[in-house]
């Protein structure tokens, strides 16, 4: 089973180069960001040509998650559930082959002293406790998406650049360590230790080109999925070309049996 997840930085700008790409690459399961559509607009049937299933939470303009998937998207669900959500369509649920993947696009941020920086440590906490309260660590459940977060100095491009700014702070690196200690594990850290592999360029200053990047970008799994993992990679092709969006995918291969398969 191959699983990945990619911010698209707007679907009404991209969608022609995230179906070429799925067609290209053809992820059994792929995670979105930034859809910035109304659940009404989501093009549905273009992904539906291609064999995929489509959950979306959208409300237009900015934000939205979806997950589109070949293996069925079962129970799907929106938001936090009991808990509730402040900030505006960030993730959705659905049971893909007896696999709960949720698709996550955590707050920005911004800077240190906004009050958006503190909107985005709640929101991971909210985070933490819907998988208290909805998941199970011994069962199959991935949490892939955009978390504007760097886990370690290994995935910025020079740490001196971040000092005093957001994605690299010691209290968002704690909450997601609070939620690897859930029962997650970063499954791209598995086969790739190394640093300077990144999934996120700023589009001004050909930081791309330059190589200056970070790792956001995440597939968390439990350890039961995490040991299935055979391979993990971050598409850097995707963001050449013409009008690319700022984020690569991420994609992990397990060894899953997709469902009707030994």
């Amino acid at each position: 089973m191959r699983i990945a997840t990619w911010n698209v930085n707007s679907l009404n700008a991209r969608l022609p180069r995230v179906l070429e790409w799925l067609e290209e690459h053809r992820p059994d399961v792929l995670c979105m960001q930034e859809t910035k559509l109304a659940d009404e607009a989501f093009p549905s049937l273009a992904f539906a040509q291609l064999g995929y299933e489509v959950v979306h939470h959208g409300n237009g303009r900015w934000n939205g998650v979806a997950i589109a998937s070949t293996l069925g998207a079962e129970n799907p669900t929106q938001g936090f559930g009991s808990l509730e959500d402040d900030y505006g369509c960030r993730i959705v649920a659905a049971t893909c082959a007896g696999i709960r993947v949720h698709s996550v696009y955590v707050p920005n941020g911004r800077s240190l002293d906004s009050e958006h920086y503190r909107a985005k440590l709640a929101w991971l906490t909210r985070l933490r406790t819907y998988l208290l309260e909805q998941c199970d660590p011994t069962r199959d459940v991935a949490v892939c998406g955009d978390f504007n977060v760097a886990p370690d100095d290994r995935d910025v491009w020079d740490p001196a650049a971040f000092v005093g700014a957001t994605h690299v702070s010691e209290p968002e690196r704690a909450a997601l360590r609070n939620l690897l200690d859930w029962g997650l594990e970063d499954v791209f850290r598995r086969h790739h230790g190394e640093g300077g592999i990144f999934s996120w360029w700023d589009y001004r200053a050909g930081d791309f080109h330059q190589g200056r990047g970070m790792r956001i970008d995440l597939v968390l799994v439990t350890k039961s999925l995490a040991e299935r993992s055979v391979s993990a990679e971050i598409d850097r092709n995707a963001r050449k070309g013409k009008k690319p969006s700022d984020h690569a995918p991420v994609i992990v291969d397990f060894e899953v049996a997709a469902a009707g398969q030994p």
